[in-house]
């Protein structure tokens, strides 16, 4: 076996063994569905009927596939840049452990969704949620870890201890953790102003970038209003100015920004477009149809998966006249 191809053969077999188990468990009957779950004949939460088969939600569930797919291909482009020995100073080139944790991360987006829309249960439910958490940490925390000039067992660490931390608070308190903490949404606010800082790493935008924060959490529905009107439910805007105090100093690479990372904001916001109308109550909901939005979700956010493994393929050292941070 050419090692180069390693990973990409172990994803194949774990895909494989993933699929004898949901076949098997599906033809079982799978077991108890979640209390929040319409029962069978009903249109689900995510408007498709609800079947007896061995998927409760057959298309959204293989909608999934899309992030097989993107993972799977990220793992082959890996591999050859392995093969062929291209320089390995961009984390993200070759088979580099942060490279192999993003397309591992893409990859199990399938899977732990599956589990959700193919079972209707509380376990699926929290692989689902697992994966979310586990492919979204790694762009912020990645960040911070450049900024911060962290080894690759700290970032590694830090990683794991809050991968670790929301498995067993998810699987206990439910999804806000106990403490009202979307990790998944805050995570998006966070790598963005990540993203700001290591673009335009500042004194003054380090300590400004947190309002950015406000901004993404509006898009998204809880406008400035609702924050201070009601800040102890929504006490996590503190978390903000979290990267502003981890970036201690300017990057020393940069990204080239266009196209990718432009195309993967645009599909993943088309994609919740979309996905605001995959639901019961949505004039659009037909839960017997073809077509259903939430499956579609899933396909145009693994094509923002691809588009940012693409962009962040682009990150080099900077140039000698730049290697100083801005002040």
């Amino acid at each position: 076996m050419d090692r180069a191809y390693r990973p990409l053969w172990i994803a194949l077999a774990a895909l494989a063994t993933f699929a004898m188990f949901f076949v098997a468990a599906g033809l079982a009957g799978w077991w108890q569905p979640a209390a929040n779950e319409q029962p069978i004949g009903e249109a689900s939460r995510w408007c498709e009927r609800v079947s007896d088969g061995v998927m409760r939600e057959p298309i959204n569930t293989l909608g999934n596939l899309g992030f097989v797919v993107a993972g799977l291909a990220m793992l082959l482009v890996l591999a050859k840049d392995t093969r062929t020995g291209k320089q390995r100073v961009n984390p993200f080139i070759g088979n580099q452990p942060i490279a192999l944790l993003y397309a591992g991360a893409t990859i199990y987006l399938g899977p732990g969704s599956m589990l959700m829309h193919g079972s209707n249960t509380r376990f699926g439910a929290w692989a689902d949620n697992l994966s979310m958490v586990m492919y979204i940490l790694i762009p912020w925390i990645y960040n911070l870890a450049v900024m911060g000039r962290w080894r690759d067992r700290t970032f590694f660490a830090a990683y794991g201890a809050v991968v670790g931390g929301f498995a067993v608070g998810y699987w206990i308190f439910g999804a806000g953790l106990g403490i009202n903490l979307d990790l998944f949404g805050i995570s998006i606010a966070l790598w963005l102003i990540s993203e700001l800082l290591y673009r335009f790493w500042s004194t003054p935008v380090r300590w400004l970038s947190g309002l950015l924060g406000f901004l993404v959490a509006a898009i998204f529905g809880i406008g400035p209003h609702t924050i201070f009107s009601q800040p102890a439910e929504h006490w996590w805007v503190v978390l903000f100015w979290l990267p502003a105090l981890t970036a201690r100093s300017a990057p020393s690479s940069q990204r080239n920004y266009w196209p990718w990372f432009p195309a993967g904001v645009t599909a993943f916001l088309l994609a919740y477009v979309i996905w605001t109308t995959g639901v019961p109550d949505h004039a659009s909901c037909n839960p017997d149809g073809l077509y259903q939005a939430h499956a579609v979700w899933h396909l145009l956010t693994a094509v923002a998966t691809w588009c940012f493994f693409r962009f962040l393929r682009s990150q080099h050292r900077r140039e000698l006249e730049s290697q100083s941070p801005a002040r």
